[in-house]
């Protein structure tokens, strides 16, 4: 697209502080560079498709990420503290019951977008202290340097989403 460096600044903070939903929405961007944008990007969060609710206040959301394919993230609060628990895959090797993800043959691992959209269409977003990654190969953390290397440029993305979140007491992952 060949713009000036400081617009992907520009456009990351629209995107994930402002959380605008068009293109159109980024008025310190030039109108020239909002319709070349417009031409090639769309803005906005998918909203998860369904969403079970538990006695304990945990809600596991099902997030569609292609026509037949859907993968959960479930919200957890705790007191002060709420931790999402996110699919880095579609489908998981461990096959665990209570999972959505994990009643699935794994079949794909998932885009970042596809990754930071179960995070950013949280409606309980705002509430966030700490995120995990799951069904890196069936287990809660990377195993390997593939699974490390995918969540790098993530990683940052995730942490000027949730910037604001950021305390001794949270975390990116576990």
């Amino acid at each position: 697209l060949q713009l000036p460096r400081f617009v992907a600044k520009q456009i990351a903070d629209w995107v994930y502080n402002k959380r605008v939903r068009s293109i159109d929405e980024m008025s310190n961007i030039s109108l020239k560079n909002r319709e070349r944008l417009k031409e090639l990007f769309e803005v906005g969060f998918s909203a998860p498709a369904e969403a079970a609710h538990s006695v304990d206040g945990t809600i596991k959301y099902l997030y569609r990420v292609n026509e037949n394919r859907f993968v959960e993230a479930v919200y957890i609060p705790d007191g002060e503290r709420a931790t999402l628990c996110v699919s880095s895959q579609v489908g998981c090797k461990m096959n665990c019951l209570f999972c959505m993800t994990g009643k699935q043959k794994y079949t794909a691992n998932l885009t970042a977008n596809e990754i930071v959209n179960q995070i950013l269409a949280l409606p309980e977003f705002e509430r966030l202290t700490n995120i995990v990654f799951c069904s890196f190969t069936g287990i809660f953390a990377p195993s390997t340097e593939s699974e490390i290397s995918r969540l790098r440029p993530m990683e940052e993305r995730i942490s000027s989403a949730l910037s604001f979140m950021y305390s001794s007491s949270s975390s990116l992952t576990s």
